[in-house]
Formats: C-alpha cells, sequence, structure tokens
C-alpha cells in the first residue's frame, strides 16, 4: 500500500504579516480542511513535522539571515521588506516549515512513505541566500534538496515550481549547480522579474535550469502541453533520485495575485505526471511543499489535487486536454502560439545540451 505522508502544525499559523496581507494565516485553515478529509484513509500518516536545526538552515543561508530572522522573535513587528513581514512567532514558523521538509524527506528515503505533502508557511522559493523576500524567510524547497543531499548521499534533485511566480531564490540557489535541476513555469512579467527563458544555468550547472514564463490567461492544456514537450522528458534524461515540488497554487483560476487559469484538475495531472518520473527514476519519491495560493477555496482545491496526484487517485483530466488527445494534430490545435513559441525556444535551447528535442 502507498505510504503517503501529509505535514502540518498549527505553529504555523501564528505566523502573521499583518491585516490585509495575502499571505495570511487563514491559508492554514484551508491546509487543515484538507488534511482533516484524508484523515484515517488507508497509507495517509499526518505528522506535524519538527524544526530546522542552524546546520540545516546555514547550508542554503548565511548566518546573518538567520540571525536576522531569529531577532525578529524579539519584536512586535518587522519589517524585511514591503512585502515580507514578521511578528513574534515568524521565525518559529519559519523554522517549523523547513524542517518539516526535510522530514518529508527523511521520511522518503527511510521507507516510511512513498509520497509527501508539506503543508506548512510561510512559503520560501523567493528567499536569497541573505535575503527574507516575496513572503519568504527560509527557501524550504532549496533546504529539502541540500539536506537529501548531505543526509541521505542524494546526487541527483529535480525541483519543480508551479507557482505563479518564478522561484528567483531558489533557482539562485543552484544555479551553477548541476545536482540540482531546477524547473519554472510562471507568469512573466510578474514578480519578481526573473525567471527568463534565457536563465538556464552558469559553469557546470548551465543547461539545469529551464524557464518557462508564460503571460497571464494560460489554461490547464497549455502547461500540460509544456508538461509533456519539455517538463517530463527533461526530467527522464536527469533521472532524478528525489523530485520535489514547490506547489503554489496561484496559478489557479481563483487566485487574486496571478492571472493564470487553471482549474484543479490541473494540478492533479501536472502532480501524476511527476510521480510518473519519480517511479521510473526516483523509487517513487515524490515531496510537494506548499508555496503560494490565496484564494482560500482555490488554495483548498488546488491541495486536495495534487493530494490526489500523489495517492494516485483518478481523476477526469481537464477538459482541453481530453479535446487535445482527439483533435488532429494533437495539443498544437489548442495551444496558444506564444507558448508554441516558448517550447519551441527551450527545445533549441536545451538540445544543445541534452540532445534534440521535438516540440
Amino acid at each position: 500500500m502507498l505510504q503517503l505522508h501529509l505535514f502540518t502544525d498549527q505553529l504555523c499559523r501564528l505566523h502573521s504579516p499583518g491585516m490585509g496581507h495575502p499571505e495570511r494565516p487563514e491559508r492554514l485553515d484551508a491546509v487543515t480542511a484538507v488534511f482533516d478529509t484524508c484523515d484515517g484513509k488507508p497509507g495517509v500518516t499526518i505528522d506535524p513535522g519538527r524544526d530546522a536545526t542552524d546546520a540545516e538552515i546555514t547550508a542554503v543561508h548565511t548566518a546573518a539571515l538567520l540571525e536576522r530572522v531569529r531577532d525578529s522573535q524579539q519584536r512586535e513587528i518587522a519589517v524585511f521588506d514591503a512585502d515580507t513581514v514578521a511578528n513574534s512567532h515568524s521565525c518559529a514558523a519559519a523554522l517549523r516549515a523547513a524542517g518539516s521538509a526535510c522530514a518529508a524527506v527523511d521520511a522518503l528515503f527511510s521507507g516510511q512513505a512513498q509520497r509527501a505533502f508539506v503543508g506548512t508557511r510561510p512559503p520560501g522559493h523567493h528567499a536569497e541566500a541573505d535575503r527574507p523576500m516575496g513572503f519568504c524567510f527560509f527557501n524550504n524547497a532549496a533546504i529539502a534538496a541540500e539536506h537529501a543531499r548531505r543526509h541521505h548521499g542524494v546526487s541527483r534533485i529535480a525541483i519543480v515550481d508551479w507557482d505563479v511566480h518564478h522561484g528567483n531564490g531558489t533557482m539562485h540557489s543552484f544555479y551553477a549547480d548541476p545536482g540540482v535541476l531546477y524547473v519554472s513555469l510562471h507568469q512573466f512579467p510578474l514578480f519578481p522579474g526573473s525567471g527568463r527563458l534565457e536563465e538556464t544555468g552558469s559553469a557546470e550547472g548551465t543547461g539545469y535550469t529551464l524557464n518557462l514564463p508564460l503571460a497571464g490567461g494560460r489554461s490547464d492544456n497549455e502547461y500540460l502541453f509544456l508538461f509533456d514537450t519539455l517538463v517530463v522528458p527533461l526530467l527522464d534524461r536527469y533521472q532524478p533520485q528525489l523530485v520535489l515540488i514547490s506547489a503554489g497554487f496561484d496559478a489557479h483560476e481563483r487566485d487574486p495575485l496571478g492571472s493564470m487559469l487553471l482549474s484543479d484538475a490541473a494540478f492533479a495531472a501536472m502532480t501524476e505526471r511527476l510521480t510518473g518520473v519519480a517511479e521510473r527514476h526516483a523509487e517513487g519519491r515524490v515531496a510537494a511543499l506548499l508555496e503560494g495560493g490565496y484564494s482560500l477555496y482555490g488554495l483548498q482545491l488546488g491541495i486536495a489535487a495534487t493530494i490526489d496526484g500523489l495517492r494516485g487517485a483518478q481523476r477526469a483530466a481537464p477538459a482541453d486536454a481530453r479535446q487535445s488527445a482527439t483533435a488532429t494534430g494533437g495539443s498544437h490545435t489548442i495551444v496558444d502560439s506564444a507558448v508554441e513559441q516558448i517550447a519551441e525556444r527551450a527545445a533549441d535551447t536545451l538540445s544543445r545540451q541534452w540532445g534534440r528535442f521535438t516540440v
């Protein structure tokens, strides 16, 4: 029986950036509502996680950043930038989020679980080595990847980031590093302004970053077209030993901060494709880590869909994906030409490093 570990803790609800901030405590209520429906299902374990150690944080971040975040515990409000604000509980929540990401990796490599979902907050993928930003204090995905390398001897990790915002901090953590393949599908232009198609890595990491910047209004089928023509073939060539998902749900059609039109079915379909990669190359090991998502209902739908994808539960394919399967010429008939052009340019770039890609 497939074992799925779900990580969350009410400690993460205590972090509050202030009235009116989109990264609000009620986001954890959406997580809890979904996890409650999973409680008691065969193979599902709900775990409060743990705090990250100083060594786990400083494997990715500077000691000075850790101390700045820790110092915020002494103040009612600590402003790191206009978007990134802490109260006295934010450091504890951020340490629990990062530590739970590491605990998820441990569960996968100990054999306790084949899949994991870390439903914590604050999110992490914008946090740079020396700077909290974009609602993020510690980079949970990068910390989990480093933990897998240092404690489990993993040499090839794939991080797939489908948050509507580009994960600048995660990309920069591994930009010159072939041990982590970073793939991002994101709205562009949009905060933080990084994630151009031309950003493909540097030095030994050249070719190990794939950015797919998309105009707003992209739908299920266009994301799945990119998964099927680029993302999954690239991951299959890389053969990761662990798949991490930066699972933001602000590309959902209900989200107020993004302009994408993804249904919850798209998140299930993308997850299913990534679990397939993990089954082929990583003994099934996949961990999804919560990033953004600011419509509470959209967040709840997206989390539930992703968990279904992790568990292998059957869901109907997105409607436009079903059309593309039967239409003459396949998905090309209903994919926007601008998305096809991005795919063709990305395929050309990837072919220099990985061999021929066809779109």
